[in-house]
Parts: C-alpha cells; structure tokens; sequence
C-alpha cells in the first residue's frame, strides 16, 4: 500500500483569477475544455503549437486564431509562467532558479550545460518525505506535490531564459530532462506522468522519453507503473550495498529492503543493455567507499542491464558526512568496470551556489510557518 502524505491542497489559480491556466493541461484536457465552450478539436492543435512549440506567453500572441476568439478565450483561459525568485550562476555555467509558485511555496530548478547536452534537473513536490540524511532536500519537510503545471512550467520558464523557442531547434540548448530536484517523483507520480507525457509530445517540447530520467529513491509499487505509463529511463537512489548502511542513507529502505527494490527493478519494463537502469551511489568517506562494497554493488545488480553513477559527495550546511577521497572513487570504479559496468564519476557542477546533486532546498517550509504565525498575531 502507498503511504498517504501529508500535503496542503494544490492551488488553483482560478481561485484568484477567475482563469484556468492552459500550461499543464494534457491534450485531452485542452480538448475537452474547449469542446465545452463549443470550439473543434482542431483549435486545440493550434493552441498547443503556440504554447510549446512556440513557448507563446500571453493568447494574444496567437495569430493563427482570429482576435475575437482570442479575446474570448482569454474571459477563460490565461498562459502562466513561473514567477522566478531568484536566479544564481556558477562559475562553471550551471544555472539554478528559485521559482515561486501562486500559493508563495518555493521550489529550485538546475539547468547543466554540458558540450553535448543540456540538462535540466526539476522538481516535483515542494521539500521531501524521504529524510535520505545525506541529501539536503531532506532535511526540508514536506509542504505538498507540484501539479503537472508547475512541473512543465519550470521547463518553460528555463527555456523563456535559454531563449530556446521554438522548442524543436538544432542545437537546442536543454535536451535532456531529469526528474532529480527535490522531492520523490513516485510519490507524485500522476501529476509527474501528466508532465512528462505535455513534454514529451511531438508537437511540442518534444523531448524524447529516451532522454527523459525519472530519479526514485525506491518506491517499489510504483516502478512498474510509471515505467508502463510514461516510458522513460529509470535512476535508482541506491548508495548503499547493505541494508543496514542504506536504512541509514535511504530511510524508506526499511520499508522496501533492497531484495524487494532490485527485484523491481529486474521487472522494469523496457529495460534491456541499450535501455539500461542507473544506479546512484553517492561516495561517503569510510562509509560505503571500499573495495569490498565496491565488489558487493557488483554482486548486488548481476543480471541488470545497468550502468553506476558515482556521485562525490556534495556537502551542505551542517551535513553529516565527507567525500570519499580521489583515490578510493577511483579504486571503486575500476572494480565496478571491470566487472562490465560503465561507472563514470560524476562531476560535481554548481556546487558553489548549492546546484549540486543533493544540495536543493527552498525556505517553503518557514515561509508557511511564518504565514502562521503572522495569520494568528492578526487574528
């Protein structure tokens, strides 16, 4: 059974505007809210072209449907992007938005340029249940989920920056989509897949679910079912080769021990040696760094198609752990690769302006406090 989170509801910016935002709605959605107000299916190709293909703005800017329709859908509908907060750059080109949504909650998004890619790390809850203790989203409780809207629109809000539209352009500068940033996507997995399927679509953002990683820390009973509804290419928060280091790491491994978390995995639909799993295996100093483990992460995974990131650690304020020195993650990947496992090491990027893998957090939690607490001394 899955475990029922606890989460204020998700806004509805109708409650402010009177205006139902199209971002986030999925085809059929746009259908059949258009289809209410009398319009054929084929407006709805229209619009969609102009909000992601396009990256349109405002339902003015459509000029393939005559100015007094738009007018008239703009009495229902609005265009919304994300509110950016704060913007940070790294020395090393990495970028990191802070978005604030209409309720005031916060949450960060990652673009990472790279020389043959671009990669945006996004979000899908505000702060996180998991408690991993090496990760500082963790030490975030959790405020609630994202809709499908806000996770598409930090796609579109980065893209808005990268000057990316048209969306489907040579040398597009995010090509790569990772569901990495804070909060465990399989807790969140209907709004997630809703997302993901806007993104992935043809005629618009058109990312390739090939190029799409959905990133769980091993929510067992939903593995099979995103990889059914969605597609995409699965990562695995593992980081420890024992269940009792990873109870620690991991917390939820106490309740899907790794037998059960592997066994998932081996069921994952699609996966083969050109669709292979990864493992993330952040490197801890004396923790889970030797040769032994090492030769465990071996043992553990035989006969999944996989390969392993190794991650070296990025530390926070107040974390608890230290990276592994050089010479131990570079002992442990040889071992991991002569066993026939590609095991590049990550480089850390953006971890100057805590942009780094494990390194997210948005102050949601105490500005929900303090609206409280303001709310009571009013009162």
């Amino acid at each position: 059974m899955i475990a029922v989170l606890p989460q204020a509801s998700n806004p509805d910016i109708r409650l402010a505007t009177g205006l139902e935002d199209l971002i986030g709605l999925s085809r059929t959605d746009l259908i059949e809210r258009l289809a209410g107000i009398g319009l054929p299916k084929f407006r709805a190709g229209q619009i969609w072209h102009w909000l992601y293909h396009r990256g349109a703005t405002d339902l003015d800017e459509m000029t393939t449907l005559a100015k007094p329709l738009r007018t008239e859908l703009a009495t229902r509908f609005r265009v919304g992007r994300l509110e950016i907060a704060r913007e940070q750059r790294s020395v090393d080109g990495t970028i990191k938005w802070l978005f604030r949504f209409p309720d005031g909650n916060e949450a960060e998004t990652v673009f990472i340029p790279e020389d043959d890619r671009g990669t945006l790390c996004v979000s899908s809850q505000i702060g996180c249940t998991l408690t991993c203790s090496f990760c500082h989203t963790g030490t975030q409780r959790l405020v609630r989920n994202l809709t499908s809207g806000e996770i598409v629109g930090q796609v579109m809000a980065a893209l808005d920056v990268l000057e990316a539209w048209p969306a489907a352009q040579v040398n597009r500068p995010v090509t790569n989509i990772v569901l990495m940033g804070m909060g465990e996507p399989l807790y969140n997995l209907d709004n997630v897949a809703k997302a993901i399927h806007v993104i992935m679509d043809n005629e618009g953002i058109a990312i390739s679910k090939r190029r799409i990683t959905l990133s769980t820390s091993g929510v067992v009973p939903e593995m099979i079912r995103c990889g059914a509804e969605t597609g995409v290419n699965l990562a695995i928060s593992l980081h420890g080769v024992t269940d009792a280091i990873r109870d620690i790491l991991v917390p939820i491994n106490k309740k899907y021990p790794l037998a059960q978390l592997l066994q998932a995995c081996r069921n994952y639909p699609g996966t083969n040696n050109a669709r292979r799993i990864t493992f993330e295996y952040v490197m801890l100093k004396d923790l889970n760094d030797s040769p032994a483990d090492a030769r465990a992460l071996v043992r553990l995974i035989k006969g999944i198609p996989a390969k392993i990131n190794l991650i070296p650690f990025n530390p926070w304020p107040g974390s608890p752990y230290e990276c592994s020195d050089t010479a131990a993650i570079d002992a442990f990947a040889e071992i991991v690769m002569q066993a026939g496992y590609a095991s590049p090491v990550r480089r850390p990027r953006g971890s100057d302006i805590l942009a780094a893998c494990g390194q997210l957090k948005s102050d949601s939690q105490r500005l929900r406090k303090r609206n409280r607490e303001v709310a009571v001394s009013a009162a």
